[in-house]
């Protein structure tokens, strides 16, 4: 008789290898390979991998493409490496500063992250400062920047720590917009729409625009995009 061809054989995905832990300034962090990726968590939350990266770099691109050069950027958040590889690759832009609170996120990219950052550490107009970025804002010897690329949570409405909620409230976008140039951009990333959040920003800026960017599962990620600051 007829025998039906068995199906075929697959392997249940392999689970995520542990590369590295670290003890952080906001707990414990974990690098994890899955595959040829890698992943970033924090007390046992998924921060950020190396999968995609579509919208960090928008979150840089957008903010800085356009503006005649030379062009200084600030990132909160080195992150996987995304929005800093973007914004070396930017025409016009002479200085990236990086403001990242954790030494061990900081140390990964001269080792495993280093591809996805494009050795951007060894680039002569990068600087990484490993601070809060909240201090770094409220310092007056930071300057101002063309550019303000804002990646250190999940969102405003989801931050990785509770004192990062407050630099997105009326206090928050003060000391944000004190760091622009006139013709300063303000870019921040949300996993996801965060309308309270958008409203305050038309308030503070005369040109606003969301821009969604579709992921394999979940609501789309959010790049918000804020120009022409209006007098406090």
């Amino acid at each position: 008789m007829d025998v039906a061809p068995h199906a075929p054989r697959t392997s249940p995905p392999a689970e995520p290898e542990v590369v590295e832990r670290a003890a952080g300034l906001g707990g414990e962090l974990v690098l994890r390979r899955s595959g040829t990726d890698f992943e970033i968590i924090e007390n046992g939350v998924f921060l950020m991998d190396t999968r995609n990266g579509e919208s960090e770099r928008l979150l840089v691109r957008a903010a800085a493409e356009g503006l005649d050069a030379p062009v200084r950027v600030l990132i909160g958040g080195l992150g996987v490496g995304f929005s800093l590889a973007e914004a070396l690759a930017t025409p016009g832009v002479a200085h990236v500063r990086v403001v990242e609170r954790e030494p061990a996120v900081i140390a990964w990219h001269r080792t495993h992250l280093r591809p996805w950052s494009r050795d951007a550490l060894n680039d002569p107009r990068v600087t990484v400062e490993q601070a809060d970025l909240v201090d770094v804002l409220a310092s007056p010897a930071t300057g101002a920047f063309d550019a303000l690329c804002l990646d250190i949570d999940n969102g405003p409405d989801w931050t990785v720590t509770p004192g990062n909620a407050q630099l997105y409230g009326a206090a928050g976008l003060s000391a944000l917009t004190a760091r622009l140039t006139p013709r300063g951009v303000l870019a921040v990333w949300s996993a996801h729409a965060a309308p309270r959040f958008e409203a305050l920003l038309r308030d503070r800026f005369t040109a606003v625009t969301a821009r969604p960017v579709p992921v394999p599962r979940g609501e789309p990620d959010v790049v918000y995009l804020a120009r022409g600051a209006r007098p406090a």
